[in-house]
């Protein structure tokens, strides 16, 4: 059953991934690697959240790492850019409801700011919901480009001809 849920878990994140991909239109070639990428990223996420208890935003540094350096490594077969993989396959990892509910707090917040007691309980989720979703994506961008500086050598000639085909 475990198995399952992680799997179900890389395929949903896979196909929400080909759909951010086709908004950008990248080259057919791309499409696999973007899904695996995604899956590979988002499962382990699943993994280090559900199974080792990690916190969210620590698992999405871990997982945007992964997806980055395997988008250094795949991109060079796709022969394009490493951002052309990796942003469509870190976009099912934003955390669409920290950010739905910051923004649901703030509006809770202004229709309550005369009553002391609910406006601060607002303000108070407002700036928990908001300072995760920030961490997190701060933690995506961190996490993505960390094997660009890893690997540069490889990163800077992924469509160059060099001594790496």
């Amino acid at each position: 059953m475990i198995a399952l849920d992680i799997i179900s878990d890389g395929i949903f994140a896979a196909v929400a991934a080909m759909g951010f991909g086709a908004i950008s239109d990248p080259p057919m070639r791309a499409f696999p690697y973007i899904a695996i990428l995604a899956a590979a990223g988002h499962a382990a996420r699943y993994c280090l959240m559900n199974f080792l208890g990690v916190d969210i935003v620590t698992a999405s540094l871990v997982a945007a790492f992964i997806i980055g350096t395997g988008s250094v490594w795949c991109g060079r077969k796709v022969f394009c850019p490493m951002t052309v993989l990796y942003i469509p396959a870190l976009l099912p990892m934003v955390p669409g409801t920290y950010a739905y509910k910051t923004v649901f707090s703030l509006i809770m917040f202004f229709q309550e700011i005369s009553s002391p007691g609910k406006g601060a309980g607002y303000l108070q989720e407002m700036i928990y919901n908001g300072a995760v979703s920030f961490s997190v994506l701060f933690m995506l961008a961190v996490g993505a480009t960390i094997p660009v500086f890893l690997l540069r050598e490889r990163a800077n000639s992924m469509t160059r001809g060099s001594r790496f085909l």
